[in-house]
């Protein structure tokens, strides 16, 4: 069954930061507008002190109450950084702020130094991240499908245990909202995806890459026994419009330099980043929709964050829904 594309777009948390410029209200204004332009979803990302921002589930929650329609996601939540019984408590919380619209988009710890720095400065052990962030949501899952018939529950994982957490709040929808993966390509993160969460959310810097990893998660999944639809196929892609290229890509390299500390180049070898006309970009995304990417979530890739939101929504939105009946790519 053939699965209309959506469309969202990440809130520039991390941005006002850079710009030394917090504001929630213009968060939420955002959010509002983006719904107004068509959108399907907005996002925001998290970090304590290796990308400081504004504590996401406090943004989204904020969010809800300027928005109906939207689904409000997390691109992506690092659940390490707090306490997994509070996490599931605060998520359950903001899951019924938002009458159930909520998506997360869940991340291990990118590994550079300084967000080992910040696993650090909570007592999160950075080591086995990935195995940690997979009894996390475990723990989570036990929780809010406890709620329901009110039996004990008891967690005993890995890294934690817990007990007593059918006395949690539940969330608003039954088993809590679903979980996505934002992650990489290697076999081993598949496996992952194609085992244990409700979706994908990878930065591949190729729409090739793309549909060769997304080819593999559904061979993995019917190994799994899972359904083909198990896993929704997202995609977390940054660009930046600009009717003349080199300006665009002056722009973005000045975005990312300020962002990561890091080059253009050297972050176009990992992550997906387009540039130019909206016509170029809407050329670049239409290669992921052909590889089967089916829930994009736009990263503006400027610190002019309102202009280039309007200019998405009015150009590169319109273009993107008339492409995106186009069958994906069969390997």
């Amino acid at each position: 069954m053939s699965i209309d594309p959506t469309f969202g777009v990440l809130l520039p948390s991390r941005e006002q930061v850079i710009l030394g410029k917090l504001s929630m209200p213009e968060l939420v204004d955002l959010a509002r507008r983006a719904e107004e332009l068509g959108f399907d979803s907005v996002w925001v990302g998290d970090s304590l002190v290796a990308r400081p921002r504004l504590d996401p589930l406090i943004v989204l929650a904020a969010a809800s109450t300027a928005t109906s329609r939207v689904t409000l996601g997390t691109a992506a939540l690092t659940p390490a950084l707090r306490h997994p019984v509070i996490g599931a408590s605060m998520i359950s919380s903001l899951d019924h702020a938002c009458g159930g619209r909520l998506t997360l988009g869940l991340g291990s710890g990118f590994p550079i130094p300084e967000t080992e720095d910040e696993f650090g400065l909570v007592g999160a052990g950075f080591a086995g991240r990935a195995g940690r962030l997979d009894d996390i949501t475990d723990l989570w899952r036990t929780a809010w499908h406890s709620g329901s018939d009110g039996a004990p529950a008891d967690f005993a994982g890995r890294y934690w245990q817990a007990t007593g957490l059918n006395r949690l709040p539940s969330p608003h929808r039954p088993g809590g909202p679903p979980l996505w993966l934002a992650s990489s390509d290697t076999p081993k993160v598949l496996r992952r995806v194609a085992r244990r969460y409700d979706g994908w959310l990878p930065f591949l810097p190729t729409a090739d890459s793309y549909a060769a990893a997304w080819q593999s998660i559904v061979g993995l999944c019917a190994e799994a026994g899972r359904p083909a639809d198990a896993v929704a196929p997202g995609l977390y892609a940054t660009l930046t419009v600009n009717d003349d290229p080199e300006a665009a890509r002056t722009e973005l390299e000045d975005y990312v330099q300020r962002y990561y500390g890091r080059s253009l180049e050297a972050m176009m070898q990992i992550q997906a980043y387009g540039w130019g006309s909206a016509a170029a970009c809407v050329q670049w995304l239409r290669g992921y929709l052909r590889a089967g990417a089916r829930h994009v979530v736009i990263r503006i890739g400027s610190l002019d964050a309102v202009s280039q939101l309007e200019r998405v929504g009015a150009e590169l939105l319109p273009a993107l829904r008339a492409v995106a009946g186009e069958p994906a790519v069969s390997l």
